[in-house]
């Protein structure tokens, strides 16, 4: 069934069958993604709840956020959550040329690693195993191409949350996560100041009715 909640994979595992979309497994597991942090009014709430239902998550960390608050990006890592590179500053893959746009990840890379090395939490964040979660879902096969040569796993999704949405309720978004999330699903929320209306609403009862159905909460 497509729908604006599922299209966007359905699609795109064909034409990009080498990205990750999701895991197909028996067992219920499911895997929660925050995109656009560190942020100081959010990511920290966000932790706080994982933490109530020991779900370890993955969050698709902005190079400049984690410039700017780097004590916010230390508290992830803290939790034992894995770290993914969303770019320097959410640049749009179809607005930008292959090169301008893997400096970017590369610059990003530059900040985490920075901190990872320096604080020694090598445990939490492999370079051998770089995460990367392309901003608005928009990337180009040649920027694929590149960014895997340089060995990054590009992690997308099976499910959006639509949480950054201001026209959706927290309702509608709950339910959409609630109805197409199976065992192996990929969701994506944000970790962001426009995403917090729904996010504040939607992710707990998302957490409970989800530890209620026997599911396990995993990092990528």
């Amino acid at each position: 069934m497509f729908t604006p909640f599922n299209i966007i994979s359905t699609v795109g595992k064909i034409i990009y069958p080498s990205l990750l979309w999701n895991f197909n497994l028996k067992e219920k597991h499911i895997y929660l993604t925050f995109d656009d942090g560190p942020i100081p009014e959010v990511t920290p709430w966000v932790l706080k709840k994982l933490k109530e239902y020991n779900a370890i998550a993955s969050f698709f960390c902005i190079g400049e956020n984690i410039t700017k608050h780097p004590d916010i990006f230390k508290m992830i890592m803290n939790e034992g959550h894995t770290i993914g590179n969303h770019s320097y500053n959410h640049l749009n893959g179809w607005k930008a040329g292959s090169n301008s746009y893997v400096s970017n990840v590369l610059k990003a890379e530059t900040v985490i690693q920075e901190i990872t090395i320096r604080e020694n939490y090598i445990p939490h964040y492999v370079p051998a195993r770089k995460l990367y979660r392309p901003p608005y879902g928009k990337i180009t096969p040649l920027q694929v191409r590149e960014l895997e040569k340089l060995g990054y796993k590009i992690v997308m999704w099976d499910v959006i949350s639509a949480d950054y949405d201001a026209a959706r309720s927290p309702q509608k978004c709950m339910s959409k996560v609630m109805r197409f999330s199976k065992p192996g699903s990929i969701i994506v929320f944000h970790d962001s100041v426009k995403a917090f209306p729904n996010l504040r609403i939607m992710l707990p009862e998302i957490l409970k009715y989800f530890a209620s159905k026997g599911f396990e909460f995993r990092s990528l």
